[in-house]
């Protein structure tokens, strides 16, 4: 090779970019076939964790080893396993794997399955939605009216309009700014949900006492003849407050295996679900700078009764599981949504550069100064500044609703192992050492786990179509 070939073949390398070079160094590797099956057995996971160590299983009885496996043989001597991130915006290969989890957690605790009886499809079943109170005006989209049309309104103090009448589009994005930011009380929706999960609390503990009023038992009586189990997502509105949806069931006094009490309807659980909401008022601590802030569910409330696979007075089964699947997975910096950002801040300057609107980017600056009060450090609103202060996990339950998602993940593994792999029970003990390398993939191996996962998809959607990926589509 002369001079001048040797200069051209560095000028194509130099025109490749730097993924380019990294699928060509990758495929060159001898272990590049080992690799790519660590890739696809993640699912095409964003943001595989990389793992080194090894497990062995012994027979409890005489010590010989069952299997044992270690990653020094493996490319790298690493192991790569899913983030399980359920965030779409942060890995689309776990946030579907997590959708479908929750889609069979729900779902079993409607219709039955996962250790659930199918009987639970026959009792009283509500989906129940809660919203947070008004902390001032904000623009919104109602189908073609005006957005606030007050007649002769006026102005605020500070001079801003008191209404609003145009016509937004649901695109617009002034829907759920304030019409007077400095009107808007901040401090009170950042403590609301800094609160949400004691308002929570304080709704099922009134389900109990209501419920036990309206069939005129003791608290105690009632726990023996009803118990309340329920499923519950948080969702952010437009405005950037958390309401709550939730499917509440009914069972007998032991849980899913036991029928209720004739007495113990739909009719009288949505009754109670209004009584009991209204009832909640939860007094915060007294703080020298902000005073006593008294707080409560917000005066709109939802119920709903479930049929069992549909129905014309209720919703279906299995149209509430998905609906509930498909929110869990959508992440703060999706399209439409006004719930912070994915990831923690950890400086003001992260808050004044986060891609928000200004109205979600006040109420992470009021989370921060917050959380610099003294009296407040328990809440930890900066830990929390990026989801708004809002502290529980997206999606909570019960535990005798249904199964879990650990279960869930355990049984998939299962699957998947095929029984090659002996499992840690009485007759075998697993030692484990494992130790964390780091996360992510290099530009190369992010574009072809992309490419899994977008295949792993498509087969799915001909699965779900009854079509092999084989098969000729039109």
């Amino acid at each position: 090779m002369d001079r001048r070939a040797v200069l051209d073949r560095a000028a194509r390398l130099r025109q490749l970019s730097e993924a380019d070079q990294d699928l060509i160094r990758r495929a060159k590797d001898p272990q590049f076939a080992r690799w790519l099956q660590q890739i696809t057995a993640t699912g095409g996971c964003a943001r595989p964790i990389h793992l080194t160590g090894s497990t062995t299983v012994y027979d409890a009885a005489t010590g010989a080893v069952l299997y044992q496996y270690d990653t020094s043989a493996e490319p790298g001597e690493r192991l790569l396993v899913r983030c399980r991130n359920r965030r779409a915006t942060v890995c689309p290969a776990c946030s579907r794997l997590h959708a479908g989890d929750t889609f069979h957690l729900v779902r079993a605790g409607l219709v039955g399955g996962k250790s659930v009886p199918a009987e639970v499809r026959d009792r009283p079943r509500l989906f129940i939605t809660l919203t947070a109170p008004s902390f001032g005006a904000v623009h919104r989209a109602t189908d073609g009216e005006r957005c606030r049309p007050r007649r002769n309104a006026g102005t605020c103090e500070h001079g801003r309009k008191a209404s609003c009448p145009a016509l937004h589009d649901a695109t617009d994005p002034l829907i759920g700014q304030p019409l007077c930011p400095d009107c808007y009380d901040y401090t009170g929706h950042v403590l609301w949900h800094a609160h949400a999960g004691r308002l929570w609390k304080a709704f099922t503990d009134n389900l109990y006492n209501h419920l036990a009023a309206q069939a005129g038992f003791t608290r105690t009586r009632l726990r023996d003849a009803v118990r309340i189990s329920y499923a519950k997502v948080a969702e952010y509105q437009q405005r950037a407050a958390v309401h709550l949806h939730a499917v509440v069931r009914l069972d007998g006094g032991s849980g899913p295996n036991d029928e209720p009490p004739a007495w113990a309807s739909a009719d009288l659980l949505a009754h109670v679900v209004g009584t009991a909401a209204t009832a909640v008022h939860l007094c915060t601590s007294y703080s020298p700078a902000l005073g006593e802030y008294e707080l409560s569910w917000g005066k709109q409330f939802d119920v709903r009764p479930l049929r069992a696979f549909g129905g014309p007075d209720g919703l279906a089964d299995e149209a509430v599981a998905a609906y509930v699947a498909k929110y869990v997975t959508k992440g703060a910096s999706a399209a439409g949504s006004a719930g912070g950002t994915d990831h923690r801040v950890t400086t003001p300057d992260d808050i004044d550069h986060a891609p928000v609107s200004p109205h979600v980017r006040t109420l992470m600056r009021t989370c921060w100064r917050l959380g610099g009060l003294t009296e407040l450090q328990p809440l930890r609103l900066r830990d929390w500044a990026h989801t708004l202060g809002y502290r529980g996990h997206i999606l909570t339950k019960s535990r005798r609703y249904s199964t879990t998602y650990a279960a869930l993940r355990e049984e998939r593994a299962a699957h998947e192992r095929g029984g090659s792999v002996p499992s840690d029970g009485l007759g075998a003990i697993t030692e484990a050492r494992w130790r964390y390398v780091r996360s992510g993939h290099t530009p190369g191996a992010a574009l072809i786990a992309a490419g899994i996962a977008e295949d792993l998809a498509r087969n799915r959607e001909f699965a779900r179509d009854g079509v092999t990926g084989s098969a000729d589509v039109a």
